[in-house]
């Protein structure tokens, strides 16, 4: 099965943001999500850093640290076997200066991140801790796209960004931390359009036709199986009393029309009144009428 949220970091790597300003908030945004600020270095001094599965991600920010604070973050860690089996690689710069870098990215948008570019800032944390799945095959919900942080105020601050470009979305506390999230396939939908995950939110569009499609199927059998249904229950309700009627002698007294209708209500019990009319060339209208005037005879006898 596809993995959707390999996907959405995929795409938005391929995007590197034109102004400086949107950069920061980017790499702002990640390091919130997937990092740590300040970040100790073995005895080197504080800096920042932060943990990834995703080797292009990494390369990603790397390259983005680089551009904006011209400095060269290192791998410091490998932590074999991490979720899904992939390791986990933590890189880090706590070098000359790293201090000062960790004070500036705290201090960039405030506390709660309002200064930065809300686009930006939500591409970096999903970059960081975000991810996004879509519903199983035969399940009826399953959509769900989340971004984890350490602390509630990150979180708090990255709803308020959400807000800001008109997104909704809610918080929830899982294991000491701080995930923001949404179920909801057109939030999810208009996320990935803030964005600008193009390829995703087309995915995302045909997964979503594909189920209603599957739906509107599922829908029409259910309502021809509860038609059988009926139709079975009226075919045992006639046939009922049309063989009462036959063990009282009573279907030899019949007018020719309606003789020949009982006989074959009888002998056909798993036709329906279309099928039964068809095949005595007669309107299902006209059949109709005369299992009612045969079902009204055997009503008159149980009185």
């Amino acid at each position: 099965m596809m993995n959707f949220t390999r996907e959405i970091k995929r795409e938005l790597v391929k995007i590197v943001p034109p102004a400086r300003e949107d950069m920061f908030s980017l790499f702002c945004g990640a390091l919130d999500a997937g990092g740590g600020i300040p970040a100790s270095g073995n005895g080197e001094g504080a800096g920042f850093s932060f943990t990834l599965e995703s080797e292009e991600i990494a390369a990603y920010l790397v390259a983005l640290s680089e551009r904006l604070f011209g400095v060269e973050m290192s791998l410091r860690e490998v932590v074999r076997g991490g979720r899904q089996g992939r390791d986990k690689l933590t890189f880090a710069y706590t070098g000359t200066g790293g201090e000062e870098l960790a004070e500036k990215i705290s201090a960039f948008g405030g506390k709660d991140r309002s200064g930065t570019d809300p686009e930006s800032y939500l591409k970096g944390a999903f970059l960081g801790g975000g991810s996004c799945t879509l519903p199983k095959e035969g399940k009826k919900t399953g959509y769900h796209l989340e971004i984890v942080f350490a602390d509630k105020e990150r979180a708090e601050g990255c709803l308020s960004l959400l807000d800001r470009v008109q997104l909704l979305g809610n918080i929830v506390q899982r294991n000491g931390r701080s995930v923001v999230y949404t179920k909801s396939r057109e939030a999810i939908s208009d996320f990935l359009a803030v964005l600008g995950a193009k390829g995703a939110v087309r995915i995302l569009g045909s997964v979503a036709a594909a189920r209603e499609e599957n739906n509107l199927e599922n829908r029409k059998e259910n309502c021809y199986a509860g038609n059988a249904d009926k139709a079975a229950i009226a075919s045992a309700k006639h046939i009922l009393q049309l063989e009462k009627l036959k063990k009282e002698g009573k279907l030899d007294d019949l007018a020719p029309a309606l003789l020949e209708t009982a006989r074959a209500r009888i002998e056909n019990p798993e036709l329906s009144l279309s099928e039964l009319a068809e095949k005595l060339l007669i309107s299902k209208s006209c059949l109709y009428h005369r299992l009612k005037k045969l079902l009204a005879m055997g009503a008159r006898e149980d009185r």
